[in-house]
């Protein structure tokens, strides 16, 4: 199994699909950032990845540009998968595996782009839902019983160590391991900035998602969105707003970064 699954990563096309995949990702959170600039001065709009792709299916060609999507990131997630059955950067020969830890991780991203690619196929077929409502109804369906509430709580606090964790790899710079060579000064700044915003946004929405288990109101388990939104009802909620579209527009720039040098 793992020998297949190593040829298979020998493949340039399946590693430049998953590149690809990236940089998706990269136009995802900048339209991310382009959302939350416009929620700073008054518009209306989802801050999340279904806000980000229903720009995608509105724009002309935009249909195309979703199944594209799809298809590159569900390569990314194959990927992910792929270093989750045989280690991390498998196409490295000789590359040494650093155990569990990163095999779960790249589990976890397996999940991540698998989302992306199911939703980019829904918004290409007309199909696409906004990310919060979805969430807030599955919470509403998981609160009607005990243990719903304790999973809830439970994928709340899985969110806030993940976004714990972004702000951490950002903070102490550990995102230079997973690029090719010594890193320009410009990306090292983008990637401690964008890691610690991003993180600081999903730590938002983890603690948002137990606040509504807590208190059995799933209109507050809207992810990300939710998260932002938040921002703006706090004092200074205008400048916030803008200084997380920074810094979520700089994490779409590093993930440029990671489609050109990341270590696969």
């Amino acid at each position: 199994m793992s020998e297949l699954v190593e040829k298979a990563a020998d493949s340039t096309w399946f590693e430049r699909a998953a590149r690809a995949g990236q940089f998706a990702s990269g136009c995802v959170h900048l339209l991310i950032a382009y959302i939350i600039l416009r929620l700073a001065f008054g518009d209306a709009g989802n801050a999340d990845q279904s806000g980000a792709l229903a720009i995608f299916a509105d724009s002309a060609g935009g249909r195309i540009a979703l199944w594209v999507a799809a298809v590159v990131f569900a390569a990314l997630a194959l990927w992910r998968l792929t270093e989750a059955i045989v280690g991390p950067h498998p196409s490295e020969a000789g590359d040494e595996d650093s155990g569990w830890t990163d095999r779960a991780k790249a589990l976890g991203l397996v999940a991540v782009y698998v989302a992306f690619a199911f939703s980019a196929a829904q918004f290409a077929l007309g199909q696409g839902k906004s990310s919060g409502q979805q969430n807030a109804g599955l919470s509403a369906r998981l609160m009607q019983s005990g243990g719903g509430k304790f999973v809830l709580v439970v994928a709340g606090l899985v969110i806030l160590a993940v976004g714990g964790y972004h702000i951490f790899k950002g903070a102490t710079r550990r995102f230079i391991d997973d690029l090719k060579g010594s890193p320009s000064r410009l990306v090292v700044v983008a990637g401690v900035v964008g890691y610690v915003a991003k993180g600081a946004v999903l730590a938002g929405a983890g603690i948002l998602v137990i606040v509504a288990a807590i208190r059995a109101d799933p209109s507050k388990a809207t992810g990300i969105d939710g998260a932002v939104k938040t921002l703006a009802g706090l004092p200074a909620g205008q400048i916030l707003l803008v200084v997380a579209a920074i810094g979520i527009a700089t994490y779409g720039f590093y993930s440029f970064v990671m489609a050109r040098y990341a270590r696969m």
